[in-house]
Order: structure tokens, then C-alpha cells, then sequence
């Protein structure tokens, strides 16, 4: 891309990782600032950049192969969204595929063969959107703290309870769907007790609200209201009572995914950046020759570097089966930080302009900000290295 000074190129990947790179840039380039600056503004979902997607085959990257899939590894999922939010989209672009990347991995792991063919292909065709249904507006990161409530019936199970920044609702006819199916006072830990479902978004008994936010409109965040919801026991993944267990599963390659995604979003910012400094002329001079220009954005570009390091060195851990918690909580705390600096730094350099939505970048800005607030804390993963890594004591 014209405005990307990436440099992942260097991490020395094979022809096969390149190719998925190039095909990938060739969807990405097809949309260009105006497509997502109009989405921007009216609130709508990129539904063209999807289906290009879908149709492209990239929906189903970490999928198997007997569904439509390509079988491949967190290492190339994590090439494909950083090639997307290195783009013009951003994280809106990422964000309207990120759950059809990884999020229906617990059904990959713990479903049966049934609920493979009956739910994969479509998602991997873009036939069929799925929401993820886990926080909830009382409980936040507390996972076992949820009350939303999956009562056993004769035929499966009765849901009632809220979820709450729910993406992609408003688009969706499935959800991935955490409840409680046995009582808080009747676990002896609060995760046990917790069931996984994928189920249908039945406009019947699910109201979708959407939040107005401070960016990303083009993909929506939602409160879900769900009223007596009706859930088949066909809908139930692996065993009951360890939907939490499941999925942490896929804790870990989130973290890598998100990073790689905040990282795309610096590396768009900073391009725009240095062209703008190349380009801009003040006092008879572009003002990139200053180094109060110049210092910053290097050290915007080795943060976001050293950020590329950690996630794709955490990806290449998981793929190979290797323990990779800690490198994968670094490489989403790391790389946060790192987009956000270098989204911050596009809107100073281009001084009273970056405050306008013609150059884009204030619109990076805000994007930039999701990959710190989640999918986990900045604080929790600091307690995390913490705890885990250097032994101190727990401190909640």
C-alpha cells in the first residue's frame, strides 16, 4: 500500500506466506479512503469488503480443510489482519472479519462432526455471520460474574440475561453465546458452571441496540437484550459446564490477532505521516527535514517493529504447540501502545489538518484507541506478566 511503511517483509516468510500477503493487498487496495471514510460517517457496514473477502477465501484461513478451510496457522491469520488493518479500513476493516478469522475456534476444538459441517462452511463462505455473546454490562473482564441464564428444558435450553459490546450484531444470524447453566452457588469455582453455545440471533426473543461510540462506526457495538430465547441441545458446544474452559482456548491467539491488527493501524498512520512530512513545506523547507518531526516517527516505527517481533514470535509458538501466554499478552499490550503512539504522532505531524477527516488520520486515532481497551486491560496483562512470569504475588 502507497501509504504503508511496514517492513514485514523482513521477517523472512516463504513463498506461500508472500502469496497470502500479496493476494490479501490486492483485496485491501481495491477500497480505498473514500469507501471507508463514507462508512465512516454514515454508520454502515462494509458489506463489498466482506464478501471480497469471503469470496477470496480468507474467512476460513484457520478453518479445516474438509469445511472449506485452509488449515493454516495463527502466523498467516495474523499476516491477513495486519494486512488488513494496514489499509485504509483500518480496524473497521478488521473488525467486521476478526470473529470469522478465530472466534469460531471452540466449535473447530469441542464441536461434533455435525455442528462442523452444519455451521463452518457457511461462515467461511460469508453466507452466515456470527456475533460473540461473553461481557456483560454488570460483570466487564469478571467472566464468572455473568447471569445471563440457560435453563435445561425437554428439548435443549431457555436463555435469558444481556450481553453487551456485542460487534457485528446488527449484521448477524448466529451468536456465540457464554451463559451459566448451574447456579454461582452451586460451583465450587464462579468459571465452572459455564456453557458455550452457537446458536441463532432469533429476532423473536433477542432485541439488538446498538452504542453510539467514538469510532469504528462502520461496525457496529451492541446491547443484546435476550427474552426466553429457545436453544436446541444440538446447539450446545462440547460438555456443559465448560464453556469457560473453552473458551480460553482461544484467549491466546486473540491477543496475538488484536496486536497484529493495532500494529496495521500504525503502520497506516505513520505512512500518511512521513508522506505528509515529505510533502508539507513550511519556511521554505518539507517539514520531515526537522527533527522534531523525524525523531518521533522513528520511534514510532522501531515501537511498531519490535511489536511485530513479539506477535508473530507468540504466533509461531502457538502454531508450534508451545506454551505462549505471557508472549501473547506482550505482543497485545506491546503493540497497542505502539498503534496508538504512532496514530497520535500522524495527527501532530500534520499539525491543524490532522484534526480534519479529509487526511484520514484522525479517524486512525480513534480506531487506534480499541486495541487498548480490549479485548483484556492493559492493567490485567501487566498483572499477568506479573503474576506469571515474575512470580509476585496476585494482587486481586
Amino acid at each position: 500500500m502507497a501509504d504503508s511503511v511496514s517492513s514485514i517483509m523482513e521477517l523472512d516468510l516463504n513463498d506461500e506466506q508472500s502469496a497470502i500477503l500479496n493476494n490479501v493487498r490486492a483485496i485491501v487496495n481495491r477500497f480505498d479512503d473514500d469507501y471507508w471514510l463514507q462508512l465512516d460517517r454514515k454508520g454502515e457496514f462494509p458489506h463489498a469488503f466482506y464478501q471480497a473477502m469471503a469470496e477470496g477465501g480468507w474467512l476460513g484461513v484457520a478453518m479445516p480443510e474438509e469445511v472449506g478451510g485452509a488449515d493454516l496457522g495463527i502466523f498467516e491469520a495474523a499476516l491477513i489482519m495486519l494486512t488488513v488493518a494496514d489499509s485504509p479500513g483500518a480496524m473497521a476493516a478488521a473488525s467486521s472479519i476478526h470473529i470469522n478469522i478465530f472466534g469460531p475456534h471452540p466449535i473447530v476444538v469441542f464441536g461434533n462432526d455435525e455442528q462442523k459441517q452444519a455451521w463452518l462452511p457457511e461462515l467461511i463462505q460469508g453466507k452466515s455471520k456470527c456475533c460473540f455473546g461473553v461481557t456483560e454490562p454488570d460483570s466487564g473482564l469478571e467472566t464468572g460474574s455473568i447471569q445471563t441464564f440457560a435453563q435445561a428444558t425437554d428439548n435443549g435450553y431457555v436463555v435469558n440475561g444481556q450481553k453487551i459490546w456485542t460487534s457485528t450484531a446488527q449484521h448477524a444470524d448466529k451468536i456465540m453465546l457464554l451463559a451459566r447453566t448451574t447456579p454461582r452457588e452451586q460451583c465450587r469455582k464462579s468459571t465452572d458452571g459455564l456453557s458455550l453455545f452457537f446458536t441463532d440471533l432469533n429476532p423473536d426473543h433477542v432485541e439488538v441496540r446498538e452504542i453510539p461510540k467514538m469510532g469504528r462506526a462502520a461496525v457496529d457495538s451492541n446491547m443484546v437484550f435476550i427474552d426466553t430465547l429457545p436453544v436446541p441441545r444440538e446447539h450446545l458446544i462440547g460438555e456443559p459446564g465448560r464453556g469457560f474452559e473453552y473458551i480460553l482456548h482461544g484467549l491466546n491467539p486473540e491477543r496475538i490477532l488484536v496486536g497484529v491488527e493495532a500494529l496495521g493501524i500504525g503502520w497506516q498512520a505513520l505512512g500518511r505521516a512521513v508522506r505528509y512530512a515529505r510533502e508539507r513545506v513550511v519556511f521554505g523547507r518539507p517539514i520531515g527535514q526537522n527533527q522534531a518531526i523525524q525523531h518521533p516517527l522513528a520511534e514510532n516505527w522501531m515501537e511498531l517493529q519490535a511489536g511485530l517481533l513479539v506477535c508473530m514470535e507468540a504466533a509461531r509458538l502457538y502454531d508450534a504447540g508451545k506454551p505462549c501466554g505471557a508472549l501473547a499478552n506482550a505482543a497485545k499490550y506491546l503493540a497497542a501502545e505502539a498503534g496508538y503512539k504512532a496514530a497520535t504522532q500522524a495527527v501532530i505531524t500534520h499539525g491543524g489538518m490532522g484534526y480534519a477527516k479529509e487526511y484520514q488520520v484522525e479517524r486512525l486515532l480513534r480506531e487506534a484507541m480499541i486495541p487498548r481497551l480490549a479485548p483484556v486491560s492493559a492493567q490485567l496483562i501487566l498483572c499477568y506478566i506479573a503474576e506469571r512470569v515474575l512470580e509476585l504475588p496476585r494482587s486481586y
